[in-house]
């Protein structure tokens, strides 16, 4: 049995498909839920932000552009879990709305957010063959472009700001690992992970910290010694895109360290920690998303324990999932019972796209272990 596919094999054996059915039906909620038509445009669709939403949220008025991205993501996910022609026709929708909604861009003034749509639109071109050159350009030149040596390197947050951090550099290094353009790009994705490594690597822990202010000199000014479960998956997805051409096997001990730390010191009893609603109901997601990868690609020992994760968390959030309209509702704590909003008024996380595509995520991040599990000799 290879790297990372024997405990999803374990649930595979009593289910077969368990995993893949229960992500159908997180779909099934999360789309029924909050996916709408942009502004009465023909051919486009984009996530509100909210369920029960208000009436500005149902309008699209406040925009959420990496909480789209990830969105797609998972649209993309099911599509190749379950090939639909319909579905498809909806990630070329939402593919548009998002172009619409931005107002005919693919960038803004944060590195993270275009980041995050990068990574999602070369998933649609490279797995499903939909057309996202010019998009991509776009955002892999304005990345290029955001790299300094203050505080010894990485890019920027957002434009014109003092923070460098991992949230930042994680998705982007990733992505031009995954675009390579040319031998350029996989250097620079090299120069990202190793100026977090360098900089903002606890060595107590294993974990990353989120990131540095730095002088308009390029001195640090402060360190930003905050955990987020995100980072770390970033971080992790970073090392394991680089460990694919490293002979030395430098990148995958960073990545095994990383898995190894999370099951360490953030998860609890196997399962990933939460972070309420809002931005931070994409974090638990996020590093799934990244240890699944992980589980299919490094060593036995570090993939099974990445592996583990993924699953037990999946199987917490499940099984304390409350009851919406068209599918199940997740909440922000994997161990904690999620319970429905009375309406837009209540401001239970539950509530939160985010929060929603966490759990899809974890069901997906899931599926794809036991897909890999039933394909594997």
């Amino acid at each position: 049995m290879t790297r990372g596919t024997e405990y999803a094999e374990g649930a595979a054996e009593r289910c077969p498909q368990l995993w893949a059915a229960r992500a159908a039906v997180a779909e099934q909620g999360v789309l029924a839920r909050h996916l709408r038509r942009l502004w009465a445009v023909p051919g486009t669709r984009l996530g509100v932000a909210t369920w029960p939403s208000t009436p500005g949220h149902r309008l699209l008025l406040s925009w959420n552009y990496w909480w789209q991205a990830h969105l797609l993501d998972c649209l993309i996910d099911a599509q190749l879990r379950a090939p639909s022609p319909v579905r498809l026709r909806t990630i070329r929708q939402h593919i548009r709305g998002v172009h619409v909604r931005n107002l005919g861009k693919w960038t803004n003034e944060y590195y993270d957010d275009i980041a995050w749509m990068g990574l999602a639109l070369l998933r649609a071109s490279d797995e499903l063959g939909i057309d996202t050159e010019k998009a991509l350009d776009a955002i892999t030149a304005q990345i290029r472009g955001g790299w300094t040596d203050h505080g010894g390197g990485g890019i920027w947050w957002r434009r014109h700001d003092t923070l460098k951090n991992v949230p930042a550099n994680g998705p982007a290094a990733i992505l031009l690992a995954r675009f390579a353009q040319d031998r350029a790009d996989r250097q620079r994705a090299r120069s990202m992970t190793d100026w977090m490594d360098e900089y903002l690597l606890d060595d107590t822990t294993g974990l990353v910290w989120d990131g540095l202010y730095v002088h308009s000199d390029g001195e640090v000014r402060e360190r930003v010694e905050v955990v987020y479960t995100y980072c770390q998956g970033v971080f992790l997805g970073a090392c394991v895109e680089l460990a694919a051409d490293d002979p030395s096997g430098e990148w995958t001990e960073r990545a095994e360290r990383t898995v190894r730390a999370v099951a360490g010191h953030l998860a609890v009893d196997g399962v990933l920690p939460g972070r309420a609603g809002g931005d931070g109901g994409l974090f638990a997601g996020i590093l799934a998303r990244y240890l699944a990868l992980s589980a299919i690609r490094l060593p036995q020992a570090a993939g099974d324990l990445a592996a583990r994760m993924v699953i037990t968390t999946a199987e917490e959030t499940w099984r304390n999932r409350g009851v919406a309209r068209s599918g199940p509702l997740f909440g922000d704590e994997p161990v904690v019972p999620a319970i429905t909003p009375r309406g837009r008024r209540d401001r239970r996380v539950e509530r939160d796209l985010s929060v929603q595509l966490s759990g899809w995520m974890f069901m997906e991040a899931a599926a794809l272990l036991e897909g890999h599990a039933n394909m594997a000799p």
